[in-house]
This record gives structure tokens, C-alpha cells and sequence, in this order.
């Protein structure tokens, strides 16, 4: 998948007309088993953590309302991540981007894009796409409500309710090496603080792998 062929359908664009997103892909990682580094890391990011009622995260709650879902019942992934008393160790790599979105109250999901079939876009679901989840320890295939808003490939949904959950069949293993980082902004947050916290997790990312390479984009509405 190339990042140029990422795309915003224009039911979403409607939805939240102050929505950008900021495309990462980084080939050449070398993931591994979380360690003392990315320990300091969600560390770090825990005391430079919001509250839950800070205007970043009121943001996207309001964008959930605005789909028909409901914010209390299943929340924005930062919205979840903030309220965590301690930051789950996953892996080198999603421990990275993990931190960076405590630290900035900003939606970050990692995919392997060696598990992506077509390009990613970002719509408002039919409703019968499939989703590839867990329940009970079990894989099984769900489905999004319609006019939920979803990231998708030719496969199915890749995560449901714009950032709430992503599927088992893109998520970055520690066997993952190139990868696409989706990083998701709506206002207050200004477009300089998005690519500043894009920055940061690039930064976090060469301590891992300094031989990786790196391209963004910066997708915008406005």
C-alpha cells in the first residue's frame, strides 16, 4: 500500500469538516518485546498526560455523538488509554506510538501494511463490511453500524468507529517491519502540534530501528 493512495471519503469530510490526519509509513522496523526504554517512555507520557475532560479529548467525543455512537459506552482510543492507571505494555513499536499519543491527547493507530489488501480510506460504512475482532478469547467477524464512520481496506474494516478498535488482521506484531501510523486531529489542536507530535514519534521509532525509512503526508479537509 502507498501512502499518496490514503483517502477521506466526503461523508466524513461533511461530518467533521476540521478533521486531518497525518500518514506515517515506515519501513525497515525492528520491533521487539517492550523493554526498559519503552517502559521510560509510557512513563513519560503518563505524567505529561490530560484529564478526560480537556477540550482534545471533549473533541472527539463530540465526533462519536455525531456518527450516533456512543463516547461512555465505547470511547475514543485516547480516551481510553488516558484513563488507563497504568500504560499497557504491547510491544517496542506500539509502546512508541502508545506514549506519543498519551503525551499529545492525540489518536495514533499502527498498521502493518504487509497485512493491508488496497489502500486505506477512511468512510462512512455500509454496514455489512466485515471486522475481524476477538470475544471470549475467540476470533469472530463482526460488522460496523451503518453510517459508522470506519477505516477500511478491500478486506474489510480495519478499525471500527473512526479510532475506537482496530481488527486482529492488521495489528503490528512484533514480526511487523513496515508499518503505516495514522495519526488523527480535530480542532483545538492546531496543525503544527499534530506534525510536532509526528516528529516525536519519529523520533521515539530511530531509537528502535535507525535504519528505517520514513514518509508522511499530511491529509486535510479544510
Amino acid at each position: 500500500m502507498r501512502i499518496e493512495d490514503v483517502w477521506i471519503d466526503d461523508a466524513v469530510r461533511e461530518l467533521r469538516p476540521d478533521f486531518a490526519v497525518l500518514l506515517m509509513t515506515v519501513r525497515g522496523l525492528r520491533n521487539g518485546p517492550s523493554d526498559d526504554r519503552s517502559r521510560a517512555w509510557l512513563t513519560d507520557a503518563a505524567g505529561r498526560a490530560v484529564g478526560p475532560e480537556h477540550e482534545r479529548i471533549e473533541a472527539w467525543r463530540a465526533a462519536y455523538r455525531s456518527f450516533g455512537a456512543k463516547p461512555q459506552r465505547t470511547r475514543p482510543s485516547v480516551d481510553a488509554l488516558i484513563r488507563r492507571v497504568q500504560l499497557p505494555e504491547i510491544n517496542l513499536v506500539v509502546d512508541a506510538y502508545n506514549a506519543i499519543s498519551v503525551a499529545h491527547a492525540l489518536p495514533i493507530g499502527g498498521e502493518d501494511i504487509s497485512r493491508y489488501i488496497g489502500p486505506a480510506r477512511l468512510i462512512r460504512a455500509q454496514g455489512d463490511e466485515p471486522f475481524d475482532t476477538t470475544a471470549a478469547g475467540e476470533e469472530v467477524t463482526d460488522h460496523p453500524e451503518i453510517g459508522e464512520v470506519v477505516w477500511r481496506d478491500d478486506q474489510g474494516v480495519t478499525c471500527r468507529r473512526w479510532n475506537w478498535r482496530q481488527c486482529v488482521r492488521t495489528r503490528i506484531t512484533e514480526e511487523t517491519t513496515d508499518a503505516l501510523f495514522i495519526l488523527e486531529r480535530l480542532a483545538p489542536m492546531r496543525l503544527d502540534e499534530l506534525e510536532a507530535a509526528g516528529r516525536e514519534l519519529t523520533t521515539l521509532l530511530d531509537q528502535i530501528s535507525p535504519d528505517a525509512r520514513t514518509e508522511t503526508r499530511l491529509l486535510t479537509i479544510e
